[in-house]
C-alpha cells in the first residue's frame, strides 16, 4: 500500500534515546514510551544522532526495535521509523535487514558517512534502498554525512519508494528549496529537526518537526505544532522560546549523554551510552539538573 510521506511524517516525531542497560546494550523502558505517549508525541524514530545508532552494531538493533515499535503501536497506533544511515550502502541494507522485524513504517537514511560522494553515487545509494519495499525519508545532517543538495532532493523527489525529507542543517532557506521540491508530489513529507527553527520550518511549510529536546519536553513541541496549526502564533513562540532555552543544557554538556542524564535523574532512562561516548560525571548531571530547575512544567514528569 502506497504511503503518503506528508501523514507519515506530521506532527511530532521523538528521535528517541536508545535507554542501555550498560554501555551499548539497548534495554527496553516502557516508563518512557508510556510518558512520551501521555505528552501527546504521535511518533518516534529509532536509531537516530539522539538513538547512538551509527555507534550501535546491527546485531544489537532487532530485538529492541521490534519491541519498542510494537509497544508504540499499542499505545499510540502512530508510526515507528528506523534510521539505517551508515557509510556505505552495503552496511545500510543490513542495517534495514536488521530493523525489519519491528515492521517500520519508513527507513530514515542520511547520504553516507565519513568519505565524500558524489552527487550520482548518494542517488545510487538511496536508489538502492527500493529492493526493500519498505519506504524511505532521506535525512538531511551535514554535520555528520554528505549534505543532501537541492539536485540530489530533485532526484529523491523522483525515486517513488523516497516518501519524504528530514532536514536539520539548520538552513532555512535551503529547508524551503526542500518544501517547493516536495511539493511537486501530493505525498512527499517535509520535516525539520534543527530546533531553534522548528515555528519558522512549518510556517515555510514543513509537515512536522523532530526535535530531539522533545525527548526531555515533549508537551511544548506538541503545543507549538497545536498552536501554529490552530493559527495561536503567540502561543506557538512561546513554545518555541521555551524549547531553545532548555537547549542551554548542551553548554555543560553537549549531545545525547546531557539527554540521558536529565532523563535517568527522572528515573525514565538509564544514564549509559555506546562508546566511545562516556556518561555524564555526577558533577555534570548535577549542573543539569539545577540548570533546568526553573523548566519543571515543561519536562517530562519524574517516576
Amino acid at each position: 500500500m502506497p504511503v503518503d510521506g506528508r501523514e507519515l511524517l506530521a506532527g511530532v516525531m521523538i528521535p528517541l534515546v536508545t535507554p542501555m542497560s550498560e554501555p551499548g546494550r539497548p534495554t527496553f523502558v516502557d516508563e518512557l514510551l508510556q510518558a512520551q505517549a501521555a505528552a501527546g508525541a504521535r511518533s518516534l524514530m529509532l536509531f537516530g544522532s539522539n538513538g547512538e545508532g551509527p555507534l550501535l552494531p546491527a546485531s544489537v538493533l532487532a530485538g529492541f526495535a521490534a519491541r519498542v515499535a510494537a509497544r508504540w503501536r499499542e499505545l499510540t497506533g502512530g508510526p515507528v521509523l528506523c534510521n539505517v544511515t551508515a557509510a556505505g550502502t552495503a552496511e545500510a541494507l543490513e542495517r534495514a535487514g536488521a530493523v525489519t522485524a519491528a515492521r517500520p513504517d519508513a527507513l530514515v537514511l542520511s547520504p553516507p558517512i565519513y568519505f565524500s560522494h558524489r552527487q550520482d553515487e548518494i542517488a545510487a545509494h538511496y536508489a538502492a534502498m527500493a529492493e526493500l519495499d519498505i519506504p524511505v525519508v532521506a535525512y538531511n545532517a551535514p554535520r555528520y554525512s554528505n549534505p543532501l543538495t537541492p539536485a540530489l532532493i530533485d532526484a529523491l523527489v523522483a525515486m517513488p519508494h523516497v516518501v519524504g525529507v528530514k532536514d536539520s542543517s539548520g538552513d532555512l532557506e535551503l529547508l524551503a528549496t526542500f518544501v517547493s521540491a516536495a511539493r511537486r508530489r501530493a505525498d512527499f513529507g517535509v520535516s525539520q529537526g534543527a530546533e531553534p527553527h522548528l515555528l519558522a520550518a512549518l510556517q515555510l511549510g514543513a509537515d512536522g518537526i523532530v526535535p530531539g529536546i522533545a525527548n526531555l519536553a515533549p508537551r511544548p513541541a506538541v503545543e507549538l505544532v497545536a498552536a501554529y496549526a490552530s493559527g495561536r502564533i503567540a502561543d506557538a513562540e512561546e513554545a518555541q522560546r521555551v524549547l531553545t532555552r532548555l537547549l542551554a543544557l548542551h553548554s555543560v554538556r553537549p549531545g545525547v549523554p546531557a539527554i540521558k542524564a536529565v532523563l535517568a535523574d527522572r528515573g525514565l532512562c538509564p544514564p549509559y551510552v555506546a562508546a566511545p561516548l562516556l556518561a555524564c560525571t555526577e558533577t555534570e548531571q548535577r549542573g543539569l539538573v539545577s540548570l533546568l530547575s526553573d523548566e519543571e512544567a515543561h519536562l517530562l514528569p519524574r517516576r
